[in-house]
């Protein structure tokens, strides 16, 4: 029996709609069941028949009914199989093991130091820039420029090279800034550089290629292309930068940080760049630059690009996580043409385009000069902090444990230690102790080298110097 409450808020041909599927799927009401007719049935309950045809129109396109002239209104043989809601609620299908993706991101977040939930006051992030208020209040500014525009064509489906104003923007960084002059079909926008690596492994690699990576390095970026099934090769990092008389014949790619090596901090030197360089030629292979933290530079101006000196199998890799905050996850890839145009028909293909809202936000941002004031007041709170952190190392003589390396350039700065220095046990006292740092093992594949990777970027002057003073105390305990 069907039956209405007028006091529920549900409306009735809800109500009705509910308890008809409810005897249908439970079982009650068999394959066959024959219906109350629509008049008869709204007389019964007091209602309109036009409801009642609602609700039995709304079985029929679910599929629960058929309806014939001669038989009328019936359960239809859809053959449920009557399971309980105990048994129903229990029941959910589960993804398939994939245990490269376990590996991938347990090693992920283990190099990113997102573990548990410790009291943390002191964090020398080596992944995260300066972040304050006049940041937010000026790009809360450009976002509300953004969604306040009349143009409404910048909400249709755009370019999967990205929006056009803004790659005109990145054109003119790039040759004022960094000394790269191209076109802006030779600029593709994306969401961080980890896509980026995953883009270019899409489009211009093939399952099984061998692909060159330094070690230590970038965990991002080699971790996505074993993802896509790549054979990874690690290379060994000396002071000169990538051993390149290391790297295999048949590497199709090979992933450098030259101007300031992750994690190590070395500089790539002439020398070495011009090998690489000459290599890549020989053996046609790519050659991924990223350039994540090259703009801060303590002496002197920014390095010399190694797409400047070979632009036909170079893939420049820029990133505004670092420039700006990670929450702005937009970065481009720099490259030829038809290496660009390959991996626009990807992107196009699996995600389209970026969000547009973003690249609005971020054109205004650069075009109202926001940008480039933000750039010159980080650099100078990161050289004070720079100064900060080179001075207290030498008070506490920790270049007595260390080898102090990655000084000139960057976010951070290596204390490299012998093998046999206890990293985990440095880094669990140094949690205890409210200090967060991060050991350079996670950074290596094969690489057994051990030491401190200590980034400056988010803590003060006097938290720098308090934090090195209690990590000096706690290497020596």
């Amino acid at each position: 029996m069907i039956k209405i409450d007028r006091k529920n808020q549900k409306p009735i041909w809800k109500q009705l709609l509910d308890q008809t599927i409810e005897n249908i799927t439970s079982g009650k009401w068999k394959a066959g069941y024959k219906l109350t007719p629509t008049r008869e049935l709204a007389q019964q309950l007091g209602i309109s028949r036009s409801t009642v045809q609602a609700v039995y129109e709304e079985l029929f396109s679910r599929g629960y009914i058929v309806t014939s002239r001669r038989g009328g209104t019936r359960v239809s043989d859809w053959n449920p199989s009557v399971i309980s809601t105990d048994e129903q609620s229990a029941y959910y299908l589960s993804p398939p093991d994939i245990p490269i993706l376990e590996e991938s991101v347990q090693r992920l977040q283990k190099w990113s130091g997102s573990r548990g939930k410790s009291e943390i006051s002191i964090d020398f992030s080596p992944h995260e820039p300066y972040i304050d208020t006049l940041f937010q209040k000026k790009w809360r500014q450009s976002f509300i420029h953004s969604t306040s525009g009349e143009d409404l064509s910048c909400w249709s489906y755009g370019n999967s090279l990205g929006y056009e104003p803004l790659r005109i923007q990145i054109q003119h960084y790039l040759s004022v800034e960094r000394g790269i002059h191209v076109d802006i079909n030779q600029i593709l926008l994306t969401s961080g550089a980890q896509q980026s690596v995953d883009l270019i492994s899409q489009a211009l690699l093939l399952e099984g290629d061998t692909v060159s990576v330094e070690d230590p390095g970038f965990p991002p970026a080699w971790l996505a292309m074993k993802y896509r099934r790549m054979n990874v090769v690690p290379v060994p990092v000396d002071e000169h930068g990538i051993k390149v008389n290391r790297i295999p014949e048949s590497s199709k790619l090979i992933y450098v940080t030259p101007s300031h090596q992750s994690a190590t901090g070395v500089i790539m030197s002439f020398k070495r760049r011009k090998e690489l360089t000459e290599l890549a030629k020989k053996n046609h292979a790519w050659i991924i630059e990223d350039d994540y933290d090259g703009e801060f530079r303590y002496s002197g101006e920014p390095l010399p690009t190694l797409y400047s000196q070979e632009p036909g199998c170079t893939l420049y890799l820029l990133s505004f996580s670092k420039m700006t905050a990670p929450g702005v996850r937009i970065s481009a890839i720099i490259g030829p043409v038809e290496a660009i145009s390959q991996m626009s028909r990807v992107y196009e293909l699996t995600s389209r385009h970026l969000p547009i809202m973003e690249q609005l936000t971020l054109t205004h941002f650069i075009e109202q000069g926001h940008f480039t004031r933000h750039m010159r007041r980080t650099r100078n709170i990161y050289r004070r902090r720079h100064e900060a952190m080179i001075k207290a190392i030498a008070d506490t003589k920790l270049e007595e444990v260390f080898s102090v390396k990655g000084v000139e350039t960057g976010l951070h700065m290596l204390l490299e230690a012998n093998e046999e220095f206890d990293e985990e046990g440095i880094m669990k006292k140094a949690i205890e102790n409210g200090i967060r740092v991060y050991p350079l093992s996670p950074y290596c594949l094969k690489s057994k080298r051990k030491g401190l990777v200590l980034g400056f970027s988010k803590v003060d002057e006097e938290t720098i110097e308090y934090g090195i003073n209690r990590l000096s105390e706690l290497v020596r305990s």
